[in-house]
Formats: structure tokens, C-alpha cells, sequence
């Protein structure tokens, strides 16, 4: 025991918890330092939607079929003359026009904010708020649904605080982080916790390629900075997982190299001009590897090669693996796609892929991405084909392609045999086949028949796996089908 200046008794810390709670002040303080730094930077963004057309409610003889109550009117006319006959009632309701708040940051002292796409896409009005209580309003807005970013430029704004960028290469796992931004409505709020995955992919835009956080994010986050601990932002926050709508440990963030790339191009360009190759392309799972010959995790496969694009041109195929891009080494799709669309459009790269068991180097001079084609919706195959066939052990229905069902299918494939129906609890449905698959090739050979896909499945043990190319309406991709040893 001892005692304090004020005559009150303590008790003395030992050593190792004195250390413990002298590490905790330093963090602490590098928590606040972090935070001090970004938050004048950090803007609350109030959106109003664009109105909505006046809805019709009590209709004329001829638009029954415009109101809401057409049916109701026209099934009781007592109803109708009762609504006609009563006074200074409104013709119509407009919509509600419930507004929207996100979050952004400083990004040039002559106001310029980065946010998300989503926080201010569709809005009619846009007032941004400083920490400082400065309101601004919006003179442009260009937008990048493809990233999910959007730079907004404020009217007469001048020598604002903008907020430091750092590296998100140079982030790792584990790394203190802190989500800085406006949730609920409650400006200046900071969380705190950890990079728990970098690279993920969750189907939220086309271009994900996300960090992943357990700082808690929530509705008005969207568009605020993710920051490391020297007060730079590494990410812009964007979205998170829950069952709830609420902070569940599970956010996400565009990489802030990402978002800066965005924001030049958008500077620049006013749109984001991005390179691209023209491959179809999956993660290399454990059994793809074994398959392939290949270290698991290690390059990303390819499936399809669209013509006359630069992979086409450069000689890439379906099966190829691409280990490296311009003397980087990827282990993802999101990490390919990411380096890809940075690339100097018409500058020539050197890709290493992983073919017939040795590694080759191809150059390729990436195009700009061209606009995206709408892709064809599928259906079910017809049954009654000439040549089809049973394999039990596959769990699957097969037959020949003709080129009747492949246009049904929206399937861009000449040769090749359609699933027709998958066995619940089969190893094609524990693989994932579904009815309207078009399976191209089995153990790297092209099938063009029922015949020959036997062939490919009785050429060795199903233990060893077999590996199928697999075409449907929205892509390629390898599939491979083992049973137990």
C-alpha cells in the first residue's frame, strides 16, 4: 500500500502492469494524435433525392390503370362519386423525398471531397458541413459507379484542410486502423480497431478489391476515411456486413491507392479511363493446383479469352495461370484486376503465366476497357437431343450441344455437352453445376460430343479429380469434380 498526496491509500501497480498501462497511454495518445489530425478533414454530406413524378390518385374514367386504387374505384362507384364529390381534395401525392447523410473527406485545400459513388448518386441537392460548422454548397459532382468513389467540388471554397493520403500497399493484416466519419447523423464520430483481410472481393461493385475492418462502420460512414495510426488515410470507408443494418465487426473500404488513382482520372478525365486485358479469370483453389501442378493460392486461372483482345493477341488461353503482371506477383483475381486497369493503355507488359508445367513470359499491350455488353439471360436446355447420357457417379445428365440450345443458353460455345439435370447431394452438386451449364473441355481436352465427353471421364480414376472447363451466359470457369480416395 501506498499512499497518494490527498492522503487517500492506493495500491502500487507491479511492474508489469505499470508496463501494460504505460503501452495502453501510448496507444491511446496515438489513437487521439491520428484522430486529430484527419478529423478537420472529415465533411458530413446531406443528400435530397431527385422528386419522383406526382402519382395519380383519384383517376379520370380513362386512367383507372394509373392510380394505385384503380381496381378499388372500379369495383365500388359509390367510392368513386364519394371521392369525386368531396372538395379541395388533392388530384395527386408526390413521393416522399426522404434525404440521405454520408460521409467524405478533404482531399485538395481548393475543396475538393472524396466520398462514395452511393452516397451521392442520385441526389438533387448536395450541402456538405465541415467540422468547423461551414457549410458548403456543391458545384460538381463526378461519379465512378464501377469503384463505388465520387469526387464532389464545393463552391467557393478555399485553403481547407486536407486530409494526409498514405499507401494502402504498405498496410498489413492486423495493422490499427480508425473509421473516422458521421454515423447516424453524429459528426465527428471515431472507432477504432484493426485491418482484419485485405483483397476481398464481395460483388459490391465490379472493381471490389476491399480492405477489410472490425472498426465499427455504420449507416453515414459510407464516404469517410479509414486511417492508420501517422494520421493517413489507407482507405475510404464503403460498406459493411450485417444482418442487422447495424456495426456487426465487419466493415469494408476502398483502398486508398485505388481511390487516389479515381480521383485523378476523375480530375483529369471526368470519367476513369481504365486498361484492360479481355480474360476470364478464378481464384487457384487447393484442388485447381493439384490439378494444374501449380502451388496453391499461387496466380489466378484463367478461363475464357475473349478474341481480338490483348489477351488474344498476346496468346493467352483458357488455362493458362498468370503468376505475375508487370513484375508482380498476384495470388487473386482482385489483385490482377486492380494492377490491370492501372496499366498505360498501348504500353507494352510482360506477363508470366504457368503453362503445361513451366512458367513463359508473354507481352501484352493492354486497351482501354470498352463499355460493359449486357449479358444474355439463360434458360433451360431442351431435352429430346439425339445423343445423351447418365453418369452416376457424377451425379449429372448430359448432352450434345447443338447450336439451337446454345443460343437458347446464351452460351458462346460451338462444341461442348449441356448438363441437363444434377443429382442433389451429387459431387457435380456439391461442385456447385447447375442445369444449362456447358461443360468445353474435361482434363484440359475439348469435348464436342456425349461420346467423347465419356472418353475424357473414363481416361482415369475419379479419385485422381477430374477437371472440367466450364461455359455458361455469364462467364467460364474451372470446376474440378474428385471423389474420396
Amino acid at each position: 500500500m501506498v499512499w497518494s498526496a490527498d492522503g487517500l491509500k492506493t495500491t502500487a501497480l507491479s511492474p508489469a502492469a505499470e508496463k501494460g498501462q504505460n503501452y495502453a497511454k501510448t496507444l491511446s495518445k496515438a489513437f487521439r494524435e491520428a484522430a486529430d489530425a484527419v478529423l478537420p478533414s472529415v465533411v458530413m454530406i446531406r443528400t435530397t433525392p431527385k422528386a419522383a413524378k406526382v402519382q395519380n390518385l383519384l383517376p379520370d374514367d380513362e386512367d383507372d390503370d394509373l392510380s394505385p386504387f384503380g381496381d378499388l374505384f372500379r369495383r365500388n362507384p359509390e367510392l368513386r362519386r364519394f371521392f369525386r364529390e368531396m372538395p379541395a381534395l388533392p388530384r395527386g401525392i408526390p413521393e416522399f423525398r426522404a434525404g440521405g447523410i454520408g460521409s467524405g473527406v478533404v482531399i485538395d485545400p481548393s475543396g475538393i471531397v472524396l466520398t462514395n459513388n452511393h452516397v451521392v448518386e442520385g441526389a438533387e441537392k448536395i450541402v456538405v458541413r465541415l467540422m468547423d460548422g461551414r457549410e458548403f454548397k456543391v458545384s460538381e459532382v463526378r461519379r465512378d459507379p464501377n469503384s463505388d468513389l465520387a469526387i464532389i467540388f464545393l463552391e467557393n471554397a478555399d485553403k481547407l484542410t486536407a486530409a494526409k493520403l498514405g499507401d494502402s500497399d504498405a498496410i498489413e493484416v492486423g495493422d490499427w486502423v480508425l473509421a473516422l466519419g458521421d454515423p447516424f447523423g453524429l459528426e465527428g464520430t471515431v472507432t477504432a480497431g484493426i485491418i482484419s483481410a485485405k483483397s476481398r472481393g464481395l460483388g459490391i461493385t465490379p472493381r471490389d478489391n476491399l480492405l477489410q475492418t472490425d472498426a465499427a462502420i455504420n449507416p453515414g460512414n459510407s464516404g469517410g476515411p479509414l486511417v492508420n495510426l501517422d494520421g493517413e488515410v489507407v482507405g475510404i470507408n464503403t460498406a459493411i456486413h450485417s444482418r442487422s443494418g447495424g456495426n456487426q465487426g465487419v466493415g469494408f473500404a476502398v483502398p486508398i491507392n485505388t481511390a487516389k488513382w479515381v480521383a485523378e482520372q476523375l480530375r483529369k478525365h471526368g470519367k476513369v479511363v481504365r486498361a484492360y486485358l479481355g480474360v476470364v479469370i478464378q481464384p487457384v483453389t487447393h484442388e485447381l493446383a493439384e490439378q494444374f501442378g501449380v502451388a496453391a493460392r499461387q496466380g489466378v486461372l484463367v478461363t475464357d479469352v475473349q478474341p481480338d483482345s490483348p489477351a488474344a493477341k498476346a496468346g493467352l488461353k483458357a488455362g493458362d495461370i498468370i503468376v505475375e503482371y508487370a513484375g508482380r506477383a498476384v495470388a487473386r483475381p482482385q489483385e490482377l484486376q486492380s494492377i490491370v486497369e492501372r496499366s498505360a493503355v498501348g504500353s507494352k507488359q510482360q506477363v508470366t503465366v504457368w503453362r503445361d508445367g513451366k512458367r513463359q513470359q508473354l507481352a501484352i499491350t493492354p486497351a482501354p476497357l470498352p463499355d460493359e455488353k449486357a449479358l444474355a439471360s439463360g434458360g433451360k436446355a431442351e431435352s429430346g437431343s439425339p445423343e445423351a447420357a447418365t453418369f452416376d457417379r457424377l451425379g449429372i445428365e448430359v448432352e450434345t450441344l447443338t447450336p439451337q440450345v446454345a443460343e437458347q443458353l446464351g452460351v458462346k460455345a460451338d462444341k461442348g455437352v449441356v448438363i441437363t439435370s444434377v443429382r442433389p447431394g451429387g459431387l457435380a452438386a456439391m461442385a456447385g453445376l447447375t442445369p444449362g451449364a456447358v461443360i468445353v473441355e474435361a482434363n484440359r481436352k475439348p469435348v464436342a460430343s456425349v461420346d467423347e465427353f465419356r472418353k475424357a471421364v473414363e481416361s482415369q480414376p475419379l479419385e485422381k479429380g477430374l477437371l472440367l472447363l466450364l461455359r455458361t451466359a455469364q462467364g467460364s470457369r474451372f470446376v474440378v469434380l474428385q471423389a474420396d480416395k
